[in-house]
């Protein structure tokens, strides 16, 4: 991990080892709150999103790495049913239409998918 202030980057894994279309769940930063995320990969594009639901605040997911509908089109919060856009994190349906995720920068390094992202939530 390195830290640049009060970002930091991460591996979370190498692209080829992700489904596609599909997810993993990320951390950076020590304590009690770190920031939670998620990547999504779709065909050999990666996005990076916060894991907070915009309608009540808590994770997206309640399985691990589990965050896209079934046919894997759209992002879901398992919670209430919102619908997000992969590539823009959009609510198009649910609770919070017109809402978007908390984008995480996010590049593939040789093959590597890092995300740079703050230390601590904020």
């Amino acid at each position: 991990m390195i830290k640049d202030g009060q970002y930091q980057e991460l591996i979370v894994g190498r692209l080829n080892d992700l489904d596609d279309p599909g997810c993993r769940e990320f951390r950076i930063g020590d304590g009690d709150w770190p920031f939670k995320g998620f990547v999504v990969r779709r065909g050999e594009e990666v996005f990076a999103y916060q894991n907070f639901c915009l309608h009540v605040g808590h994770p997206l997911n309640w399985q691990p790495d589990r965050f896209l509908t079934q046919d894997g089109k759209k992002i879901v919060c398992s919670s209430h049913g919102a619908i997000y856009e992969i590539d823009t994190g959009i609510c198009v349906a649910g609770p919070c239409p017109g809402r978007k995720l908390r984008a995480v920068g996010v590049e593939v390094v040789d093959g590597n998918v890092v995300v740079t992202g703050p230390g601590a939530q904020q």
